[in-house]
């Protein structure tokens, strides 16, 4: 028998309800503004009230976790490059 040496990432089967994306950002209302903006531009309609925000132990930056319907790959990379163009966004998971 032989092994695949490297594991192929799950593929995701497209729509997905409830794809977490998770935004790490300053702590900073027009940061906020911004992300909010631009989830709602990829992902219209998803639900504000999942929303999990948890703020950092020195207050400075804010983890926010967002459940969209993801329709696609295209999708997702617009709203990855959109929000990591952003100096005040500093990971997106």
């Amino acid at each position: 028998m032989t092994q695949d040496s490297e594991q192929q990432p799950p593929k995701i089967e497209f729509p997905c309800e409830d794809y977490m994306v998770k935004v790490v950002r300053d702590a900073d209302d027009q940061v906020h503004d911004f992300v909010m903006g631009v989830m709602r531009r990829h992902a219209p309609g998803f639900d504000e009230s999942k929303l999990k925000h948890k703020p950092s132990r020195n207050g400075k930056f804010n983890s926010v976790t967002f459940y969209i319907l993801a329709t696609g790959e295209p999708q997702l990379k617009a709203l990855f490059e959109e929000l990591k163009a952003h100096p005040g966004v500093h990971m997106v998971l």
